[in-house]
Parts: structure tokens; sequence; C-alpha cells
């Protein structure tokens, strides 16, 4: 990272602004993070960002085999400039680049032999898999998955909506994997990393500001 780019940039926060990046990024965790597959409504995929951020799951993973996981801003909520996203348009691919950094894949689904929450081990580094509103998730994905995963629920109605599924299984598992006696919070170079990006998604006009430092850089 270019620290004498980060300390400029830096400059444009206000000293409150910067401990806020600090105190957030203390409770933020690549333990967890959150899959939604073809996801349709543009509000659930939004709804889910929203979750993510208020629990402190740093990166989120949407999979468009057919659906493009458009964000509502005014859904968001302002999430969309702390999560990180990320898109792949083939599920196997994002199956494989979860494997790759160590997470087992959780298939969130009221079938199946599905564990329920508070049987989960929340001490594995974890992706939770959220499908299709109508559908549910894929077959690859219930075929691939290392776990199952659902929510208690006592009536008629065997399933939730997306977003309050994800809202639900998150307040709980990341609620017990904070007490538990696990490396759950990002290194100091993530947190560096994070603060980089946090600070240009704050900053009016960056693209602008960027362009003159380098100009000023190049003179140099």
């Amino acid at each position: 990272m270019d620290k004498q780019l980060f300390e400029f940039l830096q400059g444009f926060l206000t000293p409150r602004r910067k401990e806020l990046f600090d105190k957030v990024l203390e409770d933020r965790t690549r333990h967890f993070t959150v899959v939604a597959e073809d996801v349709y409504q543009m509000h659930n995929a939004s709804a889910v960002m929203r979750s993510c951020e208020i629990f402190g799951i740093q990166d989120m993973y949407a999979i468009e085999n057919r659906n493009i996981s458009r964000v509502d801003k005014e859904i968001a909520m302002g999430a969309q400039k702390w999560v990180n996203l990320s898109r792949y348009t083939k599920t196997q691919d994002c199956i494989d680049a979860l494997r790759a950094k160590g997470y087992q894949i959780v298939a969130t689904t009221p079938h199946n032999d599905s564990q329920y929450l508070h049987e989960f081990d929340v001490t594995k580094k974890s992706a939770f898999f959220f499908g299709q509103e109508k559908y549910g998730l894929s077959k690859e994905v219930l075929e691939q998955a290392d776990s199952y995963l659902k929510i208690p629920m006592y009536g008629f109605t065997e399933s939730l909506n997306i977003s309050v599924s994800a809202s639900i299984i998150l307040q709980s598992l990341v609620t017990k994997m904070r007490k538990e006696n696990i490396d759950w919070q990002l290194s100091e170079e993530e947190k560096m990393k994070v603060k980089m990006q946090w600070t240009k998604n704050t900053i009016k006009s960056i693209d602008l500001i960027l362009e003159r430092y380098y100009q000023e850089q190049q003179k140099e």
C-alpha cells in the first residue's frame, strides 16, 4: 500500500471520522462471509449487504448465473461503501475461490439434514450461502456444501425472506464467534487496506483528487 498516498488522503478526514474508522475496524471480520446466489430482488441483495455491514462482515460475494445483484443505495443505507462486494458469474468459480481462502461451504436451507444455529461450530472459517428467493440454492451448492444450516421455525411457513435469514444467522453466529478464543479479527495489514478503501469511498471528488496527486508526484 502507498503509505504516502494514505497519509495524504487522511488529511481530508475529520479526527472524528478517523477515530470511527479505527473503532469499527476492531470489530470487522473475515472469519465469516456471506454469498448470495442469483438473488432476484434488488432490495433483498441490498438488505443482505446492510446486514453484513451491521454485524461486521467485511466481504460479501454475489453469484450472478442468471440475475445481476444490483445495490439499492436507499436500502443498503451506505453499506456499499464499507463492505467489499465480489461478483462471480459461475457458482463453481466462487466455491473454488472461497475454498482457496480456507472457507468451508455452508448451505443455508430448511431442508436436508441441516444443523440448527445453536449447534453450529463457529470456530471454523465459514462462507454462508443464501439462495434465490423462489428456488433456493442451486444443486451445485447443495451437493458440494460441507455443512447445512437452518433457523429453528415453529409455524406453518417453512422459510424466511433471504435478508431476514441472513440477519438472524449473522446476529446469532457473530455473537457466538466473538466469545470464542479464536483469531477472528482482521490483521493489521488488512485493516490498513480496508481503511485506505474506506478513505477513498468517503472523499468527494476522489478521482480528481487522485489525478492531481499523481500529477504532483510526477513533477517531483
